[in-house]
């Protein structure tokens, strides 16, 4: 069952950026731990990421790392993500 940690948005109708970002973490059905990344347009398909990693540390350390990533968006999009509720 994978636990959500955070849903987050990036949108500037100006420029005409509609992002969503979320990410979740947990253990499959084989019990391996993994990370789970959905990005791309709102509205749009997206892309999965699955990482796996060796336990639940590493995928909070993983989680932790790329949320990280997030916070340097305005300096690559031009406009910050902010959390919003998971629809």
């Amino acid at each position: 069952m994978l636990k959500p940690v955070a849903y987050l948005e990036a949108r500037d109708p100006a420029r005409n950026i509609h992002r969503a970002y979320s990410i979740a973490y947990g253990q499959d059905l084989f019990g391996n731990w993994i990370v789970e990344t959905t990005y791309g347009r709102i509205g749009g398909k997206g892309r999965i990421l699955v990482t796996i990693v060796n336990n639940e540390d590493e995928a909070i350390k993983h989680v932790q790392k790329t949320l990280k990533r997030r916070e340097s968006a305005p300096k690559r999009l031009g406009t910050a993500y902010k959390a919003k509720m998971e629809k």
